[in-house]
């Protein structure tokens, strides 16, 4: 078997983590927002001089069987509302209003479409109807739409929607279409609920663009590099495939995605029966929960809190993270986020230009974060522009100290995760914790305390976790279509079957190679289910609607697991003390780097936990302890 490799994308910076039988090797190298696709080879690149010795990017893609992909890019830029402008044509019964009064996206509608949404009235002549849509079209491009997406409420959708299609195609000439692309709601899923339906087809308006051109971009230069398969994207369903077989929607939020395949792996293997994951990284905090073994999963999935057709993972992204930007308003209170200074210019203690204040910078001023091993020593950073961004943008409209604005900062920062954390799920004596991300150790046992929490699990691979969890997932497709009755089963599955067949010859496999799964969804009426395809089709009643759904997975290689705790016998071997300012006061903590201990050690706070990237305060009154697959352990003293 060849190696494996896990790429997660986020927004300050891009892990990478090669897998071969037990062995891991893992980098970070910075996100360049510019063009994705430098970081995404600059990151393999220096993957391979961590295996050679020297750069050799053919000889690690010679030698690897699968490179799976995730980002957080489309995550981010809706969190930041930074991307296309759209535009909307409605016709039917949806309208404007409808779109904005689901739930939860009146604000949404507004920053993302706002007043570019025209209503077209379908009733007309054919020539009228042709000046009125040629008309609409232009009135979109002209408010300043990047792209239209068409959509129409009612049971004839796609065939009005195809109707319109061809008007469009006839009227304008294909490089000016091309100029402001028309999406149709029915090409992107088929769904009965019109504003559901729209608002995934916009969402997936939104992401294209950006995910389009990378993507594309990145598997080329793979291609020259002489990799030996195409690029995977996993997606925000827990599975991967193909660049050409992946819609835009499905990668957002898809690497929190992978850190919960990873934290699910985890829970089954040391038997949490619940872990609440915080995965923190430079612009926002993902939140997710495994229960009972299984990944915390919707039917119908949540964009930004509005419900869209496909199943997602129900994790949040919460605006805060390593590079999100604090700032004080109004001389009193502490803002965190959502805005995030990224990687360029980074926080201001990168010296790459940033200048407002961050809780990397914080941690910094306050020696936590040692500017010399900080990213595995390739990152210098300084602890003067961290000061100086403290002191403009957080001491003096406060009037304290910059080290007491650290700590206020540290509290805001930490009060927000916590917050989070509550607002998602019931925390409950037997709550396990993980924290990962570059960011998710830093403070976590205060973050723990605020949110009730006795248990904290640092994966040894923390900081690159989100990566190492994209190889718990294997090729998988979905194939639906609705099915009128028991009449119609045998050629509706026959259809399937070839649809299957065709689509996985594609991914390069025999559909007799993969595990196929027949699924029977009812909706409408108020019901909506799926269950595996009985023998006899069950009563529907009326309004209620049957799809037929074939899941094929074709099971790639994945990591294996091991390690337990409980035996822990050793004392930590401390690496030297670290002087760090807590409220305004200076302490000398032990520091233990993780590189350093052997399995079964342990050790209490007051302390410093490091490794190559990332770091622990352990705040007094915590213990932990280091178990043989490097995996971290801490419990509140009197809890093992």
């Amino acid at each position: 078997m060849g190696k494996l490799i896990n790429i997660d994308n986020g927004g300050t910076l891009t892990d990478i983590c090669v897998l071969d039988g037990s062995t891991v090797w893992r980098t970070k190298t910075l996100t360049t927002p510019f063009d994705l696709s430098r970081c995404f080879i600059d990151g393999l690149t220096k993957a391979s001089k961590a295996i050679y010795g020297h750069e050799d990017l053919v000889a690690l893609l010679a030698s690897t069987d699968h490179i799976r992909y995730s980002t957080t890019q489309g995550t981010n830029a809706l969190v930041e509302r930074k991307g296309q402008r759209l535009g909307l044509l409605l016709t039917g019964s949806l309208s404007r209003e409808s779109l904005r009064h689901a739930e939860n996206a009146a604000g949404l509608f507004d920053a993302l479409v706002g007043d570019r949404c025209v209503t077209l009235d379908l009733s007309q002549d054919a020539e009228a109807l042709e000046m009125a849509a040629v008309r609409a079209i232009n009135t979109l491009a002209s408010s300043g739409a990047h792209r239209v997406v068409v959509a129409h409420g009612g049971a004839d959708r796609l065939a009005q929607e195809t109707r319109l299609k061809k008007i469009f195609l006839r009227k304008f000439p294909q490089h000016l279409l091309g100029a402001v692309p028309l999406l149709y709601s029915h090409e992107v899923v088929q769904d009965e609920d019109d504003v559901r339906r729209t608002w995934t087809a916009l969402f997936n308006a939104f992401l294209h663009p950006a995910m389009e051109r990378f993507l594309y971009n990145a598997e080329h230069k793979l291609r020259l590099a002489k990799t030996r398969n195409p690029l995977l994207i996993f997606r925000n369903d827990g599975h991967s495939a193909r660049v050409a077989k992946t819609i835009a929607l499905k990668t957002y939020s898809s690497g929190p995605r992978g850190g919960m395949e990873g934290s699910r792996a985890l829970a089954q293997h040391y038997g949490f029966e619940h872990l609440v994951s915080i995965d923190i990284g430079g612009t926002t905090t993902d939140i997710g929960e495994v229960a009972s073994g299984g990944v915390r999963e919707e039917r119908h999935g949540r964009v930004e809190n509005v419900e869209v057709s496909f199943p997602l993972c129900n994790v949040v992204s919460v605006g805060v993270g390593g590079s999100s930007i604090i700032q004080c308003r109004d001389g009193r209170n502490i803002e965190v986020g959502p805005q995030s200074v990224g990687s360029a210019p980074g926080p201001a203690a990168f010296g790459l230009g940033g200048t407002q204040a961050t809780i990397t910078d914080a941690f910094v001023l306050t020696g936590l974060l040692d500017p010399a091993t900080f990213f595995g020593g390739d990152l210098r950073l300084d602890v003067e522009r961290a000061r100086a961004a403290i002191a403009q943008n957080v001491a003096q409209p406060l009037g304290v100290s910059e080290e007491l604005a650290a700590a206020r900062m540290e509290a805001a920062w930490v009060d927000k995760v916590a917050q989070s954390i509550h607002a998602f799920t019931k925390v409950t004596p037997q709550t396990t914790l993980a924290a990962f991300g570059g960011a998710g150790p830093f403070v976590v046992c205060r973050i723990a305390e605020a949110a009730g929490i006795d248990r904290v699990l640092i994966p040894g691979l923390a900081a690159v976790f989100s990566a190492f969890g994209l190889g718990f997932s294997d090729i998988e497709h979905r194939y639906e279509a609705p099915l009128a009755g028991a009449d119609d089963l045998p050629a509706t599955l026959d259809e399937l079957t070839r649809r299957a067949r065709r689509g996985m010859h594609a991914e390069g496999f025999a559909l007799e190679d993969c595990v196929v799964e027949r699924r029977l969804a009812i909706s409408g009426a108020g019901r909506d289910e799926e269950l595996p395809l009985p023998e006899t089709l069950p009563p529907i009643a009326s309004g209620e609607r049957l799809s037929l759904a074939l899941n094929v997975r074709k099971p790639i290689a994945q990591p294996a697991l091991q390690g337990r705790f409980g035996s822990a016998s050793h004392a930590a071997v401390e690496a030297g003390r670290r002087r760090v300012v807590l409220a305004d006061k200076s302490q000398e903590l032990p520091l233990y780097r993780l590189e350093d201990q052997r399995a079964g050690t342990r050790a209490a706070g007051p302390a410093v936990l490091e490794e190559a990237f990332f770091t622990c305060r352990l705040d007094a009154g915590w213990q932990f302890e280091f178990n043989d697959a490097g995996d971290v352990l801490l419990s509140r003293s009197g809890r093992a």
